[in-house]
């Protein structure tokens, strides 16, 4: 499970849809639950992210 969660088109995908869902959640519900859960969903973005920058000089 941590080949598939750590290969380059899954981290992708999170970083992207995460990132997405980030900036859409708070303008979709505007309460503190939308808010909480963009913050949420950067977090995870940035962790996806941080993956695939820490790995970009492995791969060269």
């Amino acid at each position: 499970m941590k080949a598939l969660l750590s290969s380059r088109p899954v981290l992708w995908f999170l970083f992207l849809f995460n990132l997405t869902v980030a900036l859409a959640a708070p303008l979709i519900d505007d309460s503190a639950k939308g808010i909480a859960t963009g913050i949420g969903m950067a977090v995870a973005s940035l962790g996806a992210g941080s993956a695939l920058y820490q790995g970009r000089g492995q791969r060269a």
